[in-house]
Order: structure tokens, then sequence, then C-alpha cells
């Protein structure tokens, strides 16, 4: 399933709420908190689809890498058809209408593991899978919108250094990707495209279209084109491919579709993959339990593929506002049938979520703190990115906001492939610690937060740097970090001057020539307002003009400052003035780093 509320009552409650869920602005999508949307009404527990025939179900049987011969014969003989296998990674997937299969499985000699993916029937669907339709397109007038996302993140410096190269290419494994769209089109790879939904890859043209909205937004955050039009996505110079895994009607996304997509991924050689998803049915699988014990090797071995095949797999945390790294219970399971409480460990996982390797996602709201809906855990996040109202492309050639951290793990996605683009040559752990030490720390927001500012439960190592991706070299080791988060208020022109103070101490003579000063500041229309950073001595340095034509809001910014003629202990202090009238805000931190 997409990330969105995990229950069908909490995804009505929250869609309601509107503060939680999110409400997009006037003519946007109304997204609950994680799944952003449902590509159509839930249906009631029992019947999430049609079957192909009562009683059909799903299962995976593994074996042996490359040992399934034998095991495909006994599904035969067992009462099963083998739909799909994976020889390479010793994963069936087999269709039975037998309550008895998975148990005489089980028994096969070189069958080490058996277990059902699904608790409804397999939809009628599977058998002969329709390709969606193409939707119709309209062609964007207005001219490429300024968006905080991208500020926060750097893309929009990134984009005048490097936007990414066309051999590097993003597989959005996801509802599937509407390929003509105005911004998505000219970045689409149709030959590294496909449908892996009911578990078997269908490559035929279009199979790989939407059906829903949410991969579509996806992929616009990863690698919408800049063309003067629409919007732009974090990397628009590389490629995009659409691997769907989303089920009609149910739009729900099993453990063998995303076995069959990561292996598609591996095989066609795929630099990244974006997973905004979790396996249905189960929010976490248990390996006590025999079904999500293959479920969880299953998935395992296929991320595992797609990884020595050189793919970085990218993933969303998930929305429930869960600590991942101290799980208790889960009321939401499973959700293509009818859900039951029960206790869980930190041995049951969210998948591909919580899957080794994966770099895992938590999502930040414009002011850097935490979404309200966005999961956490020590050691379960590696890095943050924006995921509240996050404006991208739908299909037909429309725009729209949604939120969650589906919304942050494309940006993310979209930041791996300028590291690609930048050095082909990188290995996948190389990556992995480039997106870490490059990204821009964030400190604890509230009592839940625990860890240092370099690295926490809340955001990993901090907010993903697309500026520093495409500079070519990984910054050194920070200095000591002097930081102010109380707020305070700007009065709007023809007000005075706003300041807040840093007390610096323990640092040996002076200043650095690159003296760091983060700032972050919430502000309608930030073009008003004229920053400067006051040494001790009362020397001021200018960080930021004013400027009319800047309608964007906040200033969320590093600064470079040659501060070597100061000495580095004693007061500095950050000075904010409005020089227009009308719009206001707050300084809501900045910090200095010698």
């Amino acid at each position: 399933m997409f990330l969105r509320s995990r229950t069908r009552l909490r995804r009505a409650a929250t869609a309601a709420l509107v503060g939680a869920g999110i409400m997009a602005t006037a003519g946007t999508a109304l997204a609950a908190p994680g799944s952003i949307y449902a590509p159509g009404v839930p249906a009631a527990p029992g019947s999430i689809s049609a079957s192909a025939a009562a009683g059909l179900r799903s299962y995976l049987v593994i074996t042996a890498p490359n040992d399934t011969a034998g095991a495909k014969t006994a599904v035969g003989t067992n009462g099963g058809t083998v739909y799909a296998s994976y020889d390479a990674i010793g994963v069936i997937v087999a269709h039975s209408t037998s309550t008895t299969f998975a148990t005489a499985m089980r028994a096969v000699s070189g069958v080490q593991q058996v277990g059902a993916t699904r608790t409804s029937d397999v939809p009628a669907d599977a058998a002969n899978p329709s390709i969606p339709a193409s939707p119709s397109q309209s062609t964007p007038t207005g001219s490429e919108s300024a968006r905080v996302d991208m500020t926060q993140i750097k893309a929009d410096q990134a984009w005048a250094i490097n936007q990414g190269s066309p051999n590097v290419t993003v597989g959005i494994l996801d509802t599937g990707v509407d390929d003509q769209h105005y911004d998505l089109k000219a970045n689409f790879d149709a030959t590294k495209s496909a449908s892996c939904a009911y578990g078997k890859l269908d490559t035929r043209v279009g199979s790989w279209r939407p059906e829903g909205d949410h991969g579509t937004h996806v992929a616009g955050t990863i690698a919408a084109a800049k063309n003067g039009k629409g919007m732009v996505g974090v990397a628009p110079g590389v490629k995009i491919s659409s691997v769907r895994i989303a089920e009609k009607p149910s739009g729900l996304f099993f453990a063998e579709n995303t076995i069959c997509a990561f292996v598609f991924a591996g095989d066609k050689g795929l630099d990244v993959t974006n997973n905004s998803y979790y396996t249905d049915p189960w929010l976490f699988n248990c390996p006590s339990n025999v079904d999500q014990a293959a479920i969880l090797e299953g998935t395992k071995r296929a991320a595992l593929y797609a990884e020595g095949k050189g793919v970085l797999n990218v993933a969303a945390a998930g929305n429930e506002n869960y600590n991942l790294s101290s799980k208790s219970n889960d009321t939401t399971s499973p959700n293509d049938s009818t859900p039951v409480t029960r206790n869980i460990t930190n041995d049951c996982l969210s998948v591909p979520t919580e899957l080794p390797g994966v770099v895992t996602v938590a999502s930040i709201n414009s002011s850097n703190t935490k979404s309200s809906f966005s999961n956490f855990g020590v050691d379960k996040i590696a890095v943050a990115a924006p995921g509240d109202s996050v404006y991208s492309t739908l299909p037909g050639g429309g725009y729209g906001s949604k939120s969650g951290t589906s919304m942050a793990s494309p940006h993310v996605a979209g930041v791996a492939a300028l590291l690609v683009s930048v050095d082909p040559t990188a290995t996948l752990a190389q990556l992995r610690s480039k997106l870490g030490v490059q990204a821009d720390d964030l400190s604890c927001t509230d009592s839940r937060c625990s860890g240092t500012t370099a690295k926490n439960n809340f955001y990993g190592e901090g907010r993903v740097d697309a500026l520093e991706a495409v500079s070519g070299t990984t910054p050194p080791p920070t200095g000591k970090v002097f930081e102010n988060t109380a707020d305070v208020t700007i009065a709007d022109s023809p007000g005075a001057a706003v300041f807040s103070d840093v007390a610096v101490t323990g640092v040996t003579g002076n200043a650095p020539a690159t003296l760091k000063v983060d700032v972050n500041i919430v502000h309608t229309w930030r073009g008003d307002l004229v920053i400067d950073l006051v040494a001790p001595d009362g020397t001021l340095y200018r960080v930021k003009n004013s400027s009319g034509n800047d309608s964007a809001d906040n200033v969320i910014a590093t600064y470079t400052v040659n501060a070597s003629t100061e000495v580095a202990n004693g007061t500095w202090r950050l000075k904010v003035q409005d020089v227009a009238r009308a719009d206001v805000g707050y300084i809501n931190s900045w910090k200095l780093t010698f």
C-alpha cells in the first residue's frame, strides 16, 4: 500500500481533520497522511476485489537460489500453479485454491519456506491484466513556481551546477506514472518501465501507466523537467522509469509485486529506486509467523538482488507517528480483509522500509521540524526531507500538493540521483555515506527525540542537501556549533530590526574565513527581509539583501561569512529587518558553525 493511514477508519478520520491529513490548497488534492490519497473508495473488509476463482490465494515458495525446479513440480502436484518465478533468488509465486497447499509444500524437499502473501483472494485481473488508460493531457500555462521544499534542500542552487545526467535512471515503484505528462515525458524511459502488479512482470506498452495519482506525484518531485513551465524536480536532468506495483481495483501492494519490481530494477540496471509504500497486507511482518516470515525472506532477497546489481533503494519511513525502534502493537493488519489487534516486537519489520541497505526517509515540514505523521526511531531513520504540502505533477498534465513520507522519500531519491550523476563509480556504501555526511544537521524538537544534532531518531543524519551532492566534494567535519532556537517575532515595516543572540565560548583565536551561518526564518514574501550577522565588536556582515521580486516564503539557507578578522568568542547576533509592509514572520532558529 502506498503510505496511507493504516486503517480505513483512521484514513477517513485524518481526511476529515485536515490538519493532520493534509489539505492541499484549492484545486489540489486532499491527502491523508501517508497514503497520501486513495485511488478509489476503499472496499469494505472482505470485499477488496473480485477473485479469479473463489478461494484462490497467492503464496511465496522459497528455495535455494537457482534451485527451483523441484519445487515448481511440487506446486502442481499439490494443487497449485506457478504464476511467476524468480529463479535467481529462489522465489516462486504460486496460486492455489487448496487450503492445505502451504502445509503440503513445506514438507517438500528443498523448499525452505512457504507463506501466503494475502488474506484475500487473488483478483480476477491477475489472470489477464488490463492496461491502464493513458490520461487525457493538458499543457501547463503557468511558469515554474518557486517552492519551499526545493529551497530547503538547496535543489534550486544545485540546478545551476548540475541538473543530473541522462545516463542515470530512477525507478518509481508505485501506482504507475503518467509518461505523457508535459513535465515528465522528456525524462521518461519506457524501455525500463513495466508492471509488476500481482507479482508477474508485464512489459506491454502502457502497463506502467497510473492506477491513481500517487506515483505520478512522486515522479515529478524526482525529475520533472526544467522547461519553464509547471514545476521542477530535484534532478531534472536524469531519467525516470515506472514499475507499477499497485493492483487493480484495490490499489494494494503485495509482497510478490515488490519482489518482481526489485528484480526488474536490478535486471534493467536502474541506479536508484523510490519506494513510497509498504507491502500489504501487514503493516509489520513478524518472523514468528510462517506466512510473514516468507514475506520477509522473499522481499529481502529481492532487495539485496537489486543492490547486488548496483541499485540504491530509498524508502519512506511511514506515517503513523510511530516509534519503529519500540514496537508494541498493531491494530491495522491485515488491511486486505478484517484487521485484528496483535502484539508485535522489534523483530517485526515494515517492508521495504526496514529491509537491510534501504535508505529510510523521515518527513519534515517547512520549519524543518518533524512532520506530525512521520515515523521515527533510533537507527531507523537515515535522513529527512520535506514531506508537507509538496507540490508536484498529477496525471493528465495536472499539478497538486500532497503530504507524507511518500513525498519526502522522492526528494532523497532525487539527491541520490545527483550523487550518481556526479560520481557514476560510487559504491552503494559511498552513496549512503554521502547522503548522511552531506546532510544538514537538525536538532531535536520534542521529548520523544533522542540523540545529537548530528544524528537523532527524528531526522537521522539530517536534511538532505542537493547542493552538496553536486559540489563533488564531501564537506569537512563540522566544528563547534552554537545555536539559538528561541522564536523572535519580526516587526512589520516600518518597525525596528530585531536581534537573536548566541554566546560563543571555548573557541581559540579568530573566527574562520568560512564561518557558516544557518538561518531558519518563517516569513511570507521573504524578499522583504534584510539579514545581517553582527560580530561581537559590532561589525555588520550582510548575508541577505531585500528583493521586491522574491515572493517565496521563508528563509532557510546557509551563508558563508569571512569573519577571520573577528575574535571568535563573544556574543554574535543575527539582525533581521522587514523593509516592506504587509507580510510578517519570525526567526525560528539560527546557528554558527566554527
